[in-house]
């Protein structure tokens, strides 16, 4: 079971470290972390199930401590720590989870909702472009043919 908080200021260095908001002013990411809440789950809770809907899905999560598991299909496709994220689809686009994230150790993370995170890029729109040079970069990554 997870334990939620109010919102908290996250590390803008945190954020800083995140592909999606790197492009964004130091001023901005300080308006942004104050959205955030902390989390909390125990050892070997499962933070996101693959396939899930629901709120959870619409959530991005940055990793302060602990580590977790990144698992598709049952087979582990990466290993989490301190200033790792996951769950950035999440604030732009309303599908199932791609993957399941389990708690490896006690976890602790800071968690921002799609309904926090949208009101925030339309009073801010100076940010829109950075994130999304963000996402098309990420997109292009993904999808260029291997040699």
């Amino acid at each position: 079971m997870a334990l939620s908080s109010p919102p908290v200021a996250l590390e803008v260095d945190a954020l800083k470290q995140v592909p999606l908001l790197a492009g964004l002013a130091p001023e901005e990411l300080e308006r942004l972390a104050g959205r955030f809440r902390e989390h909390t789950f125990p050892q070997g809770a499962i933070v996101t199930r693959e396939g899930e809907r629901g709120p959870r899905v619409l959530a991005f999560f940055v990793i302060a401590e602990g580590s977790a598991a990144v698992i598709v299909g049952g087979e582990v496709k990466a290993l989490l720590g301190p200033g790792d994220h996951f769950g950035e689809i999440g604030l732009f686009y309303d599908q199932p989870r791609t993957a399941r994230v389990t708690a490896e150790t006690d976890l602790r993370c800071y968690a921002l909702g799609a309904w926090d995170f949208r009101p925030f890029v339309e009073a801010n729109p100076q940010i829109a472009w950075p994130i999304m040079e963000s996402m098309a970069q990420r997109i292009a990554d993904n999808t260029e043919p291997s040699h």
